[in-house]
């Protein structure tokens, strides 16, 4: 915390000289960001409340609204309000939906249940809005007679409650908001692949069948922003260290390096937990903006690896080794679509010779990617990732005789190709991971149609291969699932 106030002192003065944010967000609908539906009162002295009559000669009509205008207040005219749509007067405004998902794992496994998911959720998001202060608190209440963990957890996901926001906004000053309490962040540029955002993900969610956005999982967090002309700059600070919700067998089987076999709900995989507040901590910084139509960011990260990487033998338990990473991203307008280039420099700090065996070896990774429209409402996307192991001579030299140890260089390819039909109701979506060297890939199809404006119904399927158990999806074969949902949005 002693950082972040000597930080915020060292950049106050910088950004309360600059100008005004260039690129501020705009404020809610109702804080004076939004447009309202009433015309203004007129004058005193001009009619009061009456519109004046025109003058003699012209139509006695009225002119039409400039395009846009007509619509918006048309659309606000004829649709009620929040409250009105409650039925009765909240306090705050209230959304959410309630979701039934069911999934069945492809014949073949021996390590979990046969069904993947079989869970009836229902999520609660109330917002409230003052003048220059907002809260939110978005919580899922699930029932899943397939999870076996039903202890509550919020760092994990455990149990039937999963609060997945809570938090407090405050726009301190025009220069600067605060942002403090559980919340989902995200930044960098890739599709599904994440190089610079350190950030919590789900991977359990990912691989049984859950809606995409349940791959960011919550942080715990204090968020700080400062805008100006110059740049903009966030600052994250996470007091104690919010791991992903990774894969350890109770869900999702998966190597076990102690014993060679699979993990599984009844061997789940051991680890060493950080859990001390204010030391076992995390800060991750952005610092952007844009040049033209394109963005840019450079990046910076001081933590832990957010998957167990590290290995204590003697107490058979993965580790999180400390991890601090460098890069920077540039999105933008390239031929006829979009461009992404990003890399990143991870330095193991716990192992910088790369001489110890059971601790990972420090990377430096790319990602480039392309995406635009190949066809009436047929969008392709192709992106290329590189890891690339540093001090690989003394990894080998290091690791135990018939131990498997990645290459040198990890090559990963991804396909992604979007399709809308029925007026944009039906959205067809194929997302392909390849990684030629380990010969294994992971494709995720899926069809989500939106029925009604509040439901929607959505197939898919997770769909792992590979030709060994230690490469990092053909660890993953066994949970090869299909899934439903149906979902009332309100």
């Amino acid at each position: 915390m002693r950082k972040l106030l000597l930080l915020s002192a060292i950049l106050l003065p910088v950004f309360a000289t600059a100008p005004a944010a260039a690129e501020e967000p705009p404020l809610p609908f109702g804080l004076g960001g939004g447009t309202t539906s009433s015309e203004p009162a007129l004058p005193a002295g001009l009619g009061g409340s009456d519109e004046p009559s025109l003058p003699m000669g012209l139509e006695s009509t009225e002119p039409a609204l400039p395009s846009g205008i007509d619509m918006m207040e048309t659309d606000f005219a004829d649709s009620p309000t929040a409250e009105e749509k409650q039925g009765f007067d909240l306090p705050f405004h209230l959304t959410g939906f309630i979701e039934t998902r069911a999934g069945i794992r492809l014949p073949g496994q021996n390590f979990e249940k046969d069904a993947s998911i079989g869970e009836t959720r229902l999520q609660l998001q109330a917002e409230k809005f003052w003048d220059k202060i907002s809260t939110r608190i978005t919580a899922d209440f699930i029932a899943d007679p397939v999870a076996d963990r039903w202890a509550i957890d919020l760092d994990n996901g455990d149990g039937w409650i999963d609060l997945r926001e809570a938090f407090v906004s405050w726009r301190a000053t025009d220069f600067m908001d605060v942002k403090a309490g559980r919340q989902i962040l995200t930044w960098g540029t890739g599709d599904l692949i994440f190089l610079n955002d350190l950030f919590p993900k789900d991977f359990d969610s990912f691989f049984i069948g859950r809606d995409e956005e349940y791959l960011k999982a919550p942080s715990d967090a204090l968020k700080t922003s400062f805008f100006s002309d110059i740049a903009n700059l966030d600052v994250v600070y996470t007091p104690n260290f919010d791991s992903d919700r990774f894969a350890d067998g109770a869900r999702i089987s998966t190597f076990n390096p102690f014993t060679g076999g699979q993990t599984s709900r009844g061997t789940v995989l051991m680890t060493d937990p950080r859990g001390k507040y204010f030391t076992e901590d995390e800060w991750a910084m952005r610092l952007y903006r844009n040049f033209g139509a394109y963005e840019t960011a450079l990046y910076g990260y001081d933590g832990y690896w957010k998957n167990p990487q590290g290995l204590d033998v003697p107490n058979t338990r993965a580790t999180f080794p400390r991890l601090s990473v460098y890069g920077a991203s540039i999105r933008g307008p390239v031929y006829h679509g979009i461009g992404n280039m990003e890399v990143a420099y991870y330095d193991s700090k716990d192992d910088r010779s790369g001489r110890n065996a059971v601790l990972p070896n420090s990377q430096f990774r790319v990602l480039m990617g392309y995406e635009q429209e190949i066809a009436t409402e047929l969008t392709g996307g192709f992106q290329y990732n590189l890891e690339h192991t540093t001090d690989y001579d003394r990894l080998i030299a290091a690791a135990a005789p018939g131990s498997p140890v990645p290459d040198e260089n990890r090559h990963v390819f991804t396909l992604r190709l979007t399709k809308f039909l029925m007026n944009q109701n039906v959205k067809l979506s194929l997302f392909n991971f390849l990684a030629p060297g380990d010969s294994d890939g992971y494709t995720r199809g899926n069809i989500n149609w939106k029925l009604t404006d509040q439901w929607t119904a959505e197939a898919g399927g997770n769909l792992f291969y590979g030709e060994s158990r230690n490469t990092f999806f053909g660890q993953l074969e066994d949970n090869s699932n299909l899934y439903v949902s149906l979902r009332y949005s309100f």
